[in-house]
């Protein structure tokens, strides 16, 4: 293979490659780019080189170079290869806005994913609910509802300080909600109950948090670490009770016209922003809303397609984003009032209000934005010294039910009540904290629950599990926790190029060679050989070392949208790989999926109708683990790679390289039980090699945190999940388009 390997050094294929002597290093910013309309599923024949190669057995991380003027458009190649049937369908979905239009819209985005899943990059693992929890917490006392941010706010919590809530009570709490909501007198009932039974009730809580926040802008995020802080901070105009009703927040109501094109909200008068000294600032105003939205497309943070193309479509929104109108006047937003704010939208969008619980339609206010260097337009520039919005708890205003009074890095975040805020009465907690983990020790959450230091833990691992056990907790407290809309997926890279963590490269540095590097590479280009990867991982032996082997399957997600996400309202006619098919009202999301699955030969299962007691599922059992199935499509890949001049052997193999941090025993644990599982699989032909990046913070540098594909410094990364902002598909799909897809970064491409 080493000879081949030398001879695609320097062969015009689809990677596109300068090794060594490529000179400095520049990453120009991906340019919008239009779809192929073919490219080849597999990697072209090489060419003969043209000048004298680099050696196979060198580094790839001393001797690998980019040359990234041609980035873009091999991305665009790739992309069109691997995910243009996931493009053409989502697509077709996004031309379906009519409320009548819904089902068919639904029916599309779930063949639209059958196509994502197939492509063989994108591999769900679990929920981030499930497994069994501890605690002082009252279950349903926030909002469940599964899309948008209002789950993270936790002022109406319930907290009780006794030992722990008994797993009887949690029970009957959870019973009684399933028979509550929508009466709006849940909360009544639970507090009653709760002091039948013996509790009384806390008013603060305190938990622990994996990772700190990197801005506490809203509009210039989308990562949950800071979302889930920053909501604690700020109101939006509607927000979901805990029996999941919206109601009103910073507005008090809204207006819709006639073909919900047009949405005008009357704001509460006299709701104050406060300082970070707890001062007031000024009033909550419509302008608010203007200034945010346009800040939120100035800072491009990473959701402002929830705006343009790819979410609600308000007017102007996209071609604000493009650059082809630069007056914001033209964007759908206005001010109509002092208390008065208007939204248009380009088209009709059904499921509007269930995106009001995201930073889309979060307020900020104009003239502390501007005190703080903030600007607007063009001259909008994050890297300018003055500009210090957001950059910390100190520099923002907050008008919701918290302040930050204290934030010590990997340490602590403390909110306490804010004396300003316009619904302080019904505010349960008055001190909410967070205490940082670092995962290094197994039993730390669980050691500080006992003691008092945190409220409530999951029993995430075997060890905390069995403490519990020992400890006499575990039959009387613990719990099990349900699903919940979070899908946490990995992704394999299929044109990885850097080979130590951008940031740092003395960290994660590959022990690949160049030619190491190439092999997987091309194999990567085979959807045969894609198919082995992703059906070669025992993820329920991969999730026992956090749920415990009792629970390995209870959080398994295997979709990347939640099977029971959506339900068709009436039936719908679709062509399912060619064939005409009906499915009636009342159809799961997931049923869709994988009628598609079926129809195209992937032998996965996404859906269980069984499930659930017949309801049905795509949960609590591992749909994609199957060696034997993974091998057969290997030999298929190798056939076909062979008719390339691409072989492989056991002396040989095809080498993948999986990043974790060392200083983590579940980190670890789960990276050893990839490689026992593909290593199995793949008898010989692949070797997985584990690449220590100290801590969770180098992990996450490695494959997380980069802005591009080409920064990925992994062939497999597991640290990636996706909680919706609304209540359709797209919520999830929209992260996986050219571009501006949050997530396509993590497969090596844009």
């Amino acid at each position: 293979m080493k000879k081949l390997l030398a001879i695609l050094l320097t062969a015009a294929m689809v990677i596109s490659l300068a090794a060594c002597g490529a000179g400095q290093e520049s990453t120009p910013a991906p340019t919008e780019t239009t779809q192929a309309t073919e490219a080849p599923e597999t990697t072209p024949a090489p060419t003969e080189p043209t000048e004298p190669p680099v050696d196979p057995d060198a580094s790839a991380a001393e001797n690998w170079q980019y040359d990234y003027s041609g980035y873009p458009e091999e991305s665009e190649k790739i992309y069109a290869a691997v995910f243009g049937e996931f493009l053409k369908y989502y697509s077709m979905a996004q031309e379906k806005t009519g409320t009548d239009e819904l089902s068919e819209r639904w029916a599309l985005e779930a063949i639209a994913e059958a196509k994502l899943l197939n492509a063989g990059l994108m591999l769900p693992t679990a929920t981030l609910g499930g497994g069994y929890v501890i605690g002082r917490a009252v279950p349903k006392t926030t909002p469940t509802v599964l899309w948008g941010s209002d789950s993270s706010r936790v002022h109406g919590l319930m907290v009780v300080n006794n030992d722990f809530l008994t797993r009887a009570d949690s029970d009957a709490v959870i019973a009684k909600w399933a028979e509550l909501k929508g009466t709006g007198t849940f909360a009544e009932w639970a507090e009653e109950y709760l002091t039948e039974q013996g509790y009384i009730l806390q008013d603060t809580y305190a938990v622990s948090y994996a990772e700190d926040p990197q801005t506490w802008d809203p509009m210039n995020t989308y990562r949950s670490a800071d979302i889930d802080a920053i909501v604690m901070t700020l109101d939006g105009l509607m927000e979901y009770d805990i029996e999941n009703v919206q109601q009103p927040a910073l507005a008090v109501s809204c207006e819709v016209n006639g073909d919900s094109t047009v949405f005008t909200f009357k704001l509460r008068e006299g709701a104050m922003w406060s300082t970070a000294s707890g001062e007031e600032y000024a009033e909550v105003t419509a302008d608010d809303f203007v200034a945010g939205l346009q800040h939120l497309l100035d800072a491009r943070g990473g959701l402002e397609g929830l705006a343009g193309d790819e979410g609600v479509k308000i007017k102007g929104a996209a071609a604000y984003l493009k650059g082809e109108e630069t007056d914001f006047r033209k964007v759908g937003v206005r001010a109509l009032d002092r208390y008065t704010v208007r939204y248009t939208l380009e088209e009709p969008c059904p499921w509007f209000g269930t995106l009001l619980g995201s930073t889309l339609f979060f307020p900020m206010n104009r003239a502390f934005y501007e005190s703080q260097g903030g600007k607007f337009g063009a001259e909008f520039d994050p890297a300018d010294p003055e500009y210090l919005y957001g950059k910390d708890p100190g520099h923002i205003v907050y008008c919701g039910p918290y302040l930050v009074s204290s934030l010590t890095e990997r340490s602590s975040i403390v909110f306490e009540q804010n004396p300003n805020y316009w619904n302080k009465d019904n505010v349960r907690l008055k001190t909410v904290t967070w205490r940082f983990r670092d995962n290094s020790d197994e039993l730390s959450d669980y050691g500080r629950t006992k003691a008092g230091e945190l409220d409530g833990c999951r029993l995430s691992t075997p060890a905390a599990l069995s403490e519990a056990v020992t400890d006499g907790l575990f039959e009387k407290y613990a719990c099990a926790a349900g699903t919940d809309a979070a899908s946490c997926v990995a992704f394999f890279n299929v044109m990885r190029n850097r080979y130590a963590n951008l940031n740092d490269p003395s960290v994660g540095v590959s022990a690949k060679t160049v030619g190491q590097a190439i092999a997987y590479n091309a194999f990567m280009r085979n959807i045969h050989f894609r198919h082995a990867l992703v059906t070669s991982v025992d993820r329920g032996s991969y999730n026992a070392l956090s749920a415990g082997e009792e629970l390995k399957l209870s959080n398994l997600r295997n979709s990347y949208v939640p099977g029971n996400f959506v339900q068709l309202l009436k039936d719908v006619t679709v062509e399912v790989d060619g064939r005409t098919v009906t499915f009636p009202a009342g159809t799961f999301y997931g049923e869709i999926v994988q009628a598609q699955l079926d129809a195209e030969g992937f032998r996965i299962t996404v859906w269980d109708p069984k499930a659930q007691g017949g309801i049905g599922s795509g949960d609590g059992f591992d749909g994609w683990y199957d060696p034997d199935y993974a091998f057969s499509e290997f030999r298929k890949a190798m056939d076909e790679m062979q008719e390339q001049g691409i072989t492989v052997s056991t002396d040989d193999p095809i080498v993948i390289e999986i990043p974790y941090a060392g200083n983590s025993q579940l980190h670890e644990g789960r990276a050893n039980v990839l490689k026992e599982s593909i290593e199995k699989t793949f008898k010989g032909y692949v070797k997985v090699v584990l690449n220590d990046c100290g801590d969770t913070r180098g992990w996450r540098n490695a494959g997380y945190y980069p802005e591009f594909g080409h920064d990925m410094n992994a062939d497999f990364m597991d640290a990636f999940g996706r909680s919706p902002y609304y209540g359709d598909p797209e919520a999830y799909l929209a992260t996986m388009l050219p571009v501006s897809g949050g997530m396509i970064r993590a497969c090596g491409i844009y």
